[in-house]
């Protein structure tokens, strides 16, 4: 029979093996990286780009997370391409997420010195967009990083990236409302769409998160082919 030495040892480990995802999720960048992942398998450079850090930085980053479980790797080539683990990875983040915006009272403010104010911006909730979907009512674009859009998009969505908006406004029916998303609700690219499309006198408005939640909730998703 175990001492009571040795099983507060084992236990001291047990619990110390829980902390490790913990430890893991303890930068700011490592979770963003998640969120990130979340919408499919990118290099270590892309990811570097998206996340404005070195390469050998977002790599130790990627490791710190591979090593506690979290994600895994393949390599082709020169490239070494990351995804999450697993569907309870992309849970453990929206679970993290949901407990700092409703635990953190300084969340709020952070998050609209990042988004910005949000008050007169319009939000189309998953529902509704399935019905509008269905009825052929609205256009939708996906304004994330290509790479992002060929992994998996909404059904019919078009690919417009942030800095190609302006140029490419010509190919949006002016007759129809247009929905913009990106990767959740805390991604900004879908925010800056709307606006900048409401400003030139379109009917704009954003999903209320992104593509995983839509995913998560049954709604259908179209792979670009290659």
């Amino acid at each position: 029979m175990a001492t009571h030495q040795g099983r507060r040892a084992a236990k001291d480990a047990l619990f110390d093996g829980f902390a490790s995802i913990a430890r893991a999720l303890s930068s700011g960048r490592r979770a963003e990286l998640i969120e990130v992942l979340a919408q499919g398998e990118r290099t270590v450079e892309e990811l570097a780009g998206e996340l404005g850090q070195s390469v050998a930085n977002t790599s130790h980053h990627l490791r710190t997370l591979a090593r506690a479980g979290l994600l895994v790797s393949r390599r082709s080539g020169t490239h070494v391409h990351y995804r999450l683990a697993s569907d309870d990875v992309l849970e453990l983040w929206w679970a993290l997420r949901t407990v700092a915006a409703t635990q953190l009272s300084e969340l709020d403010e952070l998050a609209r010195g990042y988004l910005g104010d949000r008050e007169q911006l319009d939000r189309v909730d998953r529902d509704e967009l399935r019905g509008l979907l269905e009825d052929g009512e609205v256009v939708v674009i996906d304004v994330r990083p290509a790479a992002e859009y060929g992994a998996g998009h909404l059904p019919g969505a078009i690919n417009v990236p942030p800095d190609e908006l302006e140029h490419r406004l010509a190919e949006l029916p002016a007759d129809r409302e247009i929905v913009a998303y990106c990767r959740g609700p805390y991604c900004v690219y879908a925010d800056d769409a709307v606006r900048w499309l409401t400003e030139r006198g379109a009917s704009a408005r954003r999903l209320q998160d992104g593509l995983p939640e839509w995913r998560r909730d049954g709604g259908p998703v179209e792979v670009a082919h290659r």
